[in-house]
C-alpha cells in the first residue's frame, strides 16, 4: 500500500515538474528578452531539446537579421529542423544559409548538408526519383565548388549509391517492356540505358534483350521493313559479341543470330 502511495506521489510530482517547465517555457517565448532567447535556445540545442531551440530560433531570426547574430541563429535553426527529422525543411534552410551567408565558416558544411538531405529524401526506386536526381546534381554542385574538401570522399560514394538506384529504375523499365513484348519500346529503352550506364555491369544483358527485340520485331514485321530490322540485330550481335565473349547470355544470342541467318537466306 505504502509503495503504490509513493508511486502515485511520484507520478504528481512528475506531472506538477512538466507543467511548472511547460509554463516556464511559455514564459520565454512570449518574453521580449532576446538576449535570454538566444542563451537558452543554445543551451536546449546541447541538450538535443531540439523542438524547443528550433522554436525559439525560429523566432530569432526576424529579429537579429542584419546583426552579428544572424547567422549564427540561421545556424542552429537549420540544424535544429535537421535533427527533429524535417529533412525537405532542413535541406531548403541548410541551402539558403549559403546563399545567405557565402563568406561563413559554416557555408561548406551547410552546401553539403543541403545534399545530403536530399539524399535522405531519395525514395525507393520503384517511386519518383527527383529528390534522388537533385541530391546527384547538389553533392556533384558542392564538388565542383569545393575541390579542396574533405567531404569530396564521401560525395563520390553517395553519387554512386544514387546512381545504382536509377540505373536500378531504368534497368526495371526495360525489362517491363521486354516482359510485355513491346519490341519497339524495348530497342528505345535499352539503347538509351546503355548511352545513360556505359559502365553498367547489366550492358550484355541489355544487348541481349536488344538483338532478341530486333529479331522478332523483324519477323513480325511486313517485308518493306523486315530487312532493316534483322540488320539491326545483326549490328548488335556483333557488338555484343565483341565486348562480352563470356557473357551468360552468349549461347541464346548465338541461337538468335543463327535463326537471323536462315531468315536472311529465305529474304535474299
Amino acid at each position: 500500500m505504502l509503495f503504490l502511495k509513493n508511486k502515485i506521489l511520484y507520478l504528481f510530482l512528475a506531472i506538477a515538474i512538466l507543467f511548472s517547465s511547460c509554463d516556464k517555457f511559455n514564459r520565454l517565448l512570449k518574453s521580449t528578452d532576446y538576449d535570454l532567447k538566444l542563451t537558452k535556445a543554445k543551451e536546449y540545442y546541447d541538450k538535443e531539446y531540439y523542438i524547443k531551440s528550433s522554436q525559439l530560433y525560429e523566432e530569432l531570426i526576424p529579429v537579429v537579421k542584419g546583426t552579428p547574430k544572424a547567422e549564427e541563429v540561421y545556424y542552429y535553426y537549420s540544424w535544429s529542423e535537421y535533427n527533429l527529422g524535417d529533412y525537405i525543411l532542413s535541406q531548403y534552410h541548410f541551402k539558403n544559409f549559403t546563399r545567405q551567408f557565402p563568406a561563413s565558416t559554416h557555408a561548406e558544411e551547410c552546401y553539403f548538408m543541403n545534399a545530403y538531405c536530399y539524399y535522405l529524401t531519395s525514395a525507393p526506386y520503384k517511386l519518383d526519383q527527383t529528390s534522388t536526381k537533385n541530391a546527384i546534381n547538389e553533392f556533384q554542385s558542392f564538388i565542383d565548388i569545393y575541390t579542396e574538401s574533405t567531404r569530396i570522399d564521401s560525395c563520390n560514394i553517395i553519387i554512386d549509391k544514387l546512381h545504382a538506384k536509377l540505373e536500378r529504375k531504368d534497368y526495371e523499365i526495360v525489362k517491363q517492356y521486354y516482359k510485355l513484348s513491346d519490341w519497339k519500346a524495348t530497342i528505345s529503352v535499352t539503347q538509351n540505358f546503355i548511352k545513360e550506364y556505359p559502365s553498367s555491369n547489366l550492358n550484355d544483358e541489355m544487348m541481349y534483350m536488344l538483338i532478341d527485340s530486333f529479331y522478332t520485331l523483324a519477323i513480325n514485321s511486313i517485308p518493306q521493313k523486315k530487312g532493316e530490322r534483322l540488320d539491326g540485330a545483326i549490328e548488335n550481335y556483333i557488338k555484343f559479341v565483341e565486348l562480352y565473349p563470356k557473357s551468360s547470355y552468349l549461347s541464346s544470342a548465338e541461337s538468335i543470330y543463327s535463326s537471323i541467318k536462315r531468315l536472311k537466306e529465305k529474304i535474299n
